[in-house]
């Protein structure tokens, strides 16, 4: 579970147990790069835009089972599903 938003954006509320890699941070596939390029990623921003734009650039670095989490975080927190923020 990989959260593509700002630092600043997943202090404030993420899904917990996410892993905050920025998206618009330079070096992004190389930070995503400790993820096993076989293993399922969902990745989230605040409304799909970023992860949309991460999801195919992982995909064209190799990893075989990423997705983006539909309608992202803002979706998440309207469907009142838990928000961490720790």
């Amino acid at each position: 579970l990989v959260d593509v938003r700002t630092p600043e954006e997943f202090a404030k509320g993420h899904i917990a147990g996410a892993v905050n890699i920025d998206w618009l941070e330079e070096g992004f596939l190389d930070r995503a790069n400790a993820i096993d390029k076989k293993r399922p990623v969902l990745l989230y921003c605040a409304a799909g835009g970023r992860s949309e734009e991460a999801v195919a650039a992982m995909k064209a670095a190799g990893y075989t089972d990423v997705v983006d989490l539909e309608n992202g975080f803002n979706g998440w927190k309207r469907s009142n599903l838990p928000v961490a923020t720790k």
